[in-house]
């Protein structure tokens, strides 16, 4: 059974000198922004292809992307990215599937085994640098995120440790590369050739690197 599960998509509008920030000064800081809205637009259209109930747009920004359409928009509130994401699993009624816009390279077999077994406590998707690129609770609550020291490389370890110590039976998913730096890019590039993600950094980085 797949019936019930909310994915929401972690993002911030992507402004210029907004995101993106360490692909500068490799790519201008709108090279950047175009990019990181390709990254976006790739993730939003796995998300759209899952047997999801429902589709949300976590959303820091004010101009909604054009690619987010057909999702619902839920503003994120202020304070840190754990108590962002805090709120985020306390708003969402039933199982929520958590993605970040980092990883454009997502596809939905890398999401299969959460629709598989939805029934299992909670899913997490490790990032090479240490973090997580995806986060699953079937009874989701925010206390489990908040206070979890976000953007370090123990990061994941720690969240993974939130989750095992509530007791959860916590399933693994496959570890993805977060595109932060231009090497990291080139890499992404390379397993997702054809994405969107891929077309925007090529057409940003010819002649320039």
């Amino acid at each position: 059974m797949t019936a019930g599960i909310t994915v929401a998509v972690v993002a911030k509008e992507c402004l210029p000198g907004k995101v993106k920030t360490r692909l500068t000064p490799a790519l201008s800081s709108e090279g950047a922004a175009r990019v990181a809205s390709a990254s976006l637009a790739d993730t939003l259209s796995t998300v759209r292809a899952l047997p999801a109930e429902r589709r949300v747009l976590f959303f820091d920004g004010d101009v909604v992307p054009e690619s987010a359409d057909g999702f619902d928009v839920l503003h994120q509130p202020g304070g840190g990215l754990d108590e962002r994401l805090g709120f985020l699993f306390d708003a969402i009624d039933g199982p929520l599937l958590l993605v970040g816009m980092d990883t454009p390279q997502v596809s939905a077999d890398d999401l299969a085994p959460v629709f598989d077994q939805p029934e299992r406590g909670a899913w997490f998707g490790p990032a090479e640098d240490g973090g997580f690129w995806s986060l699953y609770l079937h009874d989701p609550t925010g206390d489990l995120l908040r206070g979890v020291p976000m953007s370090q490389d123990d990061t994941g370890a720690v969240q993974l440790a939130r989750l095992t110590d509530a007791g959860l039976d916590v399933g693994i998913l496959g570890e993805l590369l977060d595109v932060d730096t231009v090497p990291d890019a080139e890499r992404v590039a390379e397993i997702a050739p054809e994405s969107g993600f891929t077309q925007a950094l090529r057409a940003e980085t010819v002649g320039s690197l």
